[in-house]
């Protein structure tokens, strides 16, 4: 997969306004399906204009692209102070099941929703999506504070392992009825594991000097 530099464009995204709208919209698919929302009947319940709503999304797609960057911003949401000398495995573990966490307590909806974009007939969907989990894995690199820089051998693979995790972890948490995703969570933790085992073998560029895991206890 190539790498593809990630540009923050959701300023305009995060306004009360359009998270409101975006909440409204998930709440009502929560009753009747995300297929079956329609604008209108959101901004009928917010009684907004539908020309104000124009302005901010061109179409029900444009929600759900709004509702997903709610992860981007919860991998890179604040850290505690000591996350730098977390070990590499930890710091993506916590930022990857900070995306799951945000949409955990409306699963079924996302799960609408991704459904909806993969639909073939619709390309102008599914297409997009592609570079969407592209992004996705350069905000995690970039949240998790990876040092291989990008461009770089090692940025390189590991944007491949990333996605090819990102991707198994998703097929886990999509059937995951457990308390808190204990089993999303484990599958992550062994996945990290035997995945570090493996990424010592490929060069880095530079290093830095770890605080080792046990100083974490």
């Amino acid at each position: 997969m190539t790498m593809i530099a990630v540009h923050d464009s959701s300023s305009a995204d995060t306004t009360p306004f359009v998270e409101q709208f975006v909440d409204e919209a998930v709440r009502q698919a929560e009753t009747v399906g995300w297929q079956a929302v329609r604008l209108t009947e959101v901004a009928e319940a917010l009684e907004l204009p539908m020309s104000t709503v124009l302005e901010a999304f061109r179409d029900l797609d444009a929600v759900a692209n709004a509702w997903f960057r709610r992860g981007w911003r919860a991998m890179l949401d604040e850290k505690p102070d000591t996350f730098a000398d977390w070990p590499e495995r930890v710091r993506i573990e916590h930022c990857l099941m900070a995306w799951f966490d945000a949409f955990a307590p409306h699963r079924r909806v996302t799960l609408q929703m991704l459904r909806t974009k993969a639909h073939l007939p619709h390309p102008h969907t599914w297409t997009p999506m592609v570079f969407d989990l592209s992004r996705t894995v350069q905000w995690l690199r970039e949240a998790a504070q990876l040092e291989a820089r990008y461009g770089t051998h090692r940025a390189q693979v590991e944007e491949v392992a990333l996605t090819s995790l990102f991707l198994a972890t998703f097929a886990v948490w999509a059937t995951d009825n457990s308390e808190g995703h204990r089993r999303t969570r484990r599958f992550v933790e062994k996945r990290l594991e035997h995945g570090e085992r493996w990424m010592k073998w490929v060069p880095m560029p530079f290093h830095k000097t770890r605080t080792p895991a046990s100083a974490m206890l």
